[in-house]
């Protein structure tokens, strides 16, 4: 299982302290100093059945410096928001989970943390 965090985001911290209290094994990529490449985030959008658009932190400064509300959200325009989202990794919600059997989610609510530790560890 990977976790990408934030370590200043409550809600990272938060799924961290879930996946230790159900002794989950996992692996922390701190996404901000080891941002994912395109192909990678492509794959996580993939594996979550979203657009990029639906994982960007719209609120960030850097959304707003970039008009991020005025960009079209088209299959035509997918690449400029996944490049947009490379270049700047805080516009990426946190924390994203993708357990060993592929199956990834964002993990802001108990629920969806606890998504992930149910599933079988042999997939």
């Amino acid at each position: 299982m990977e976790i990408w965090v934030n370590p200043a985001c409550s809600k990272c911290r938060s799924a961290l302290s879930m996946l230790d209290e159900a002794g989950a094994e996992y692996t922390v990529r701190r996404y901000l100093e080891d941002p994912p490449t395109a192909a990678e985030l492509t794959e996580v959008l993939t594996r979550l059945g979203l657009e990029p658009w639906e994982i960007t932190r719209t609120g960030e400064p850097v959304a707003k410096e970039l008009d991020l509300g005025s960009w079209p959200k088209t299959e035509a325009n997918r690449g400029t928001w996944i490049k947009a989202l490379v270049a700047h990794p805080k516009l990426i919600q946190r924390p994203i989970i993708t357990a060993d059997d592929g199956t990834t989610v964002i993990g802001r609510s108990e629920d969806a943390v606890q998504s992930v530790l149910r599933r079988p560890a042999d997939g």
